[in-house]
């Protein structure tokens, strides 16, 4: 069986040229425009890096970075207005106007770097050539350079065949290209998957070789990256690459625990609690390219709670109690160890402890439903479960439910929505002569049930609803109570 790092549902370009053909579009005549004023300066100047990349494999260029021989000051002479962002790295943004189009280019200087202290940043950076700034760069695929003005590709690290052969590998000594940058190791395999590459097998050794390294990146780094495997391209096929190098004991340990953690094949005829999280992200992908970070965090941990809640009884059968609470705890404890802010962390946790809650929607109560379905960034909880459903058994019925009766309720009040503000608060009961206590929420959460159930309007209704119950005495103990008007 070929493993997932071979990419075997790639297309295949051996044997199909890989010109370079740069679109005619105004970021790339500004660029242009920009490497002529480089060079008619008496400087080198290339496109490098993403923009011939995607050009050479027919896809979209969304930047230009341009490399060059000018130093920062020599830059800032050409270009008055140019800022200088990172002038101790050579790096120094300009702005080209081209027609109606705007746009900051990153001009950096040819650099040499010295010895990476901490797996992340070179000890020294001085100016260099150009051999010595391809020499610097992570894979080959990313150190080609191309002269817009002259029309011609500088490829000293084989770059263009490597595309050709949809291989990826380092510049050089992968062990030293991990050991300089450790988060490489996992950029290796966005890389990898969202341009559908292989791994050459060198790489892919210093790779396993070189795990642990992750441990010396800070946890933002390494979230950030692992958001960006997460909602680009084929996400599940990443996630198995990164168990297959070894990476996840080192990012996200937890999901290593859903290898070979069982599920009823009633429900999951796909295969085990692995298998299944990573369909439900390529399922999602393919519905919802580039989702919010926390729905694709939110798939990647949804069942994160099975494996400590996996249980079998007599009769075999397999049973995950309680397991999305237990996966909500575990998730935002996830999401707090890599550091993400506290609105990811919350909307993560939230998804992943309401996924279950489709299956009781067709047997809610009104209220309970309304509740259920006017949640906050209720279509990123859809979108998690049909993405669910579609990994696993493949039945979208709830989902179905869930659609309609959101638009049977939209046709019932059209000025209203799901969850309208409550008819009364804390301030109409203190109007009713009640003192502040426990029973106060007893009561409104009373009335925002009938309100949801459709029986009570208005203010008035509310206020007469609230009368009822206290005259009645099924309500307010007797410290509560106080005189009614």
């Amino acid at each position: 069986m070929t493993s997932s790092i071979d990419s075997p549902d790639s297309a295949p370009l051996a044997g199909q040229p890989l010109a370079l053909a740069l679109p005619d579009q105004p970021l790339i005549a500004g660029a242009e425009q920009l490497a002529r004023i480089l060079q008619s300066g008496g400087h080198e100047a290339y496109f490098v890096g993403g923009a011939v990349r995607n050009a050479m494999l027919g896809r979209p260029v969304e930047d230009v970075d341009i490399a060059t021989s000018a130093h920062p000051g020599e830059v800032a002479e050409l270009f008055p207005a140019a800022r200088m962002v990172g002038a101790h790295f050579g790096v120094v943004l300009v702005r080209r106007r081209t027609g109606d189009f705007d746009h900051d280019y990153e001009v950096a200087t040819f650099r040499a770097e010295g010895s990476y202290v901490d797996h992340r940043r070179p000890a020294e950076v001085r100016f260099g050539t150009l051999a010595e700034d391809f020499g610097r760069r992570d894979f080959t695929v990313n150190a080609m350079y191309y002269d817009p003005v002259g029309r011609r590709l500088v490829d000293p690290a084989g770059g263009r065949a490597d595309l050709e052969r949809r291989l990826l590998r380092t510049v050089g000594d992968p062990a030293v290209r991990f050991e300089e940058d450790a988060l490489r190791l996992m950029r290796a395999v966005r890389f990898a998957v969202r341009y559908e590459l292989r791994l050459e097998e060198a790489t892919a050794v210093a790779i396993r070789t070189h795990a642990a390294l992750l441990r010396a990146i800070s946890a933002e780094r390494l979230a950030d990256e692992l958001i960006r495997i997460l909602t680009g391209p084929h996400p599940g096929r990443a996630m198995h690459m990164m168990s297959e190098l070894g990476l996840w004991p080192h990012v996200v340990p937890e999901m290593e625990s859903m290898h070979g953690c069982l599920q009823p094949r009633r429900f999951h005829p796909e295969g085990d609690v692995f298998v299944h999280t990573a369909l439900t992200l390529d399922r999602l992908a393919e519905e919802w390219p580039g989702a919010p970070p926390a729905l694709a965090l939110a798939a990647l941990l949804h069942d994160v709670g099975k494996p400590p809640t996996f249980t079998r009884d007599d009769g075999d059968c397999i049973r995950f109690p309680e397991h999305q609470r237990v996966g909500a705890a575990m998730a935002g404890a996830i999401c707090r160890r890599l550091r993400l802010s506290n609105q990811v962390c919350e909307r993560t946790t939230a998804l992943v402890e309401n996924h279950m809650r489709f299956m009781d929607a067709p047997r809610m109560k009104l209220a309970t439903l309304r509740r259920f379905l006017g949640m906050a960034d209720f279509d990123q909880h859809l979108a998690l479960h049909r993405a669910d459903c579609l990994a696993s058994h493949g039945k979208l019925d709830n989902y179905a439910y869930c659609i309609e009766k959101r638009r049977e309720l939209a046709r019932l009040d059209r000025t209203a929505s799901l969850l309208p503000p409550p008819l009364i608060g804390g301030r109409d009961l203190l109007a009713l002569g009640l003192r502040p206590a426990p029973i106060f929420r007893e009561l409104l959460d009373a009335v925002r049930d009938e309100q949801l159930e459709g029986r009570l309007a208005s203010r008035e209704d509310a206020v007469a609803f609230v009368r009822e119950r206290l005259a009645a005495g099924k309500e307010a103990p007797d410290d509560a109570k106080g005189k009614t008007t």
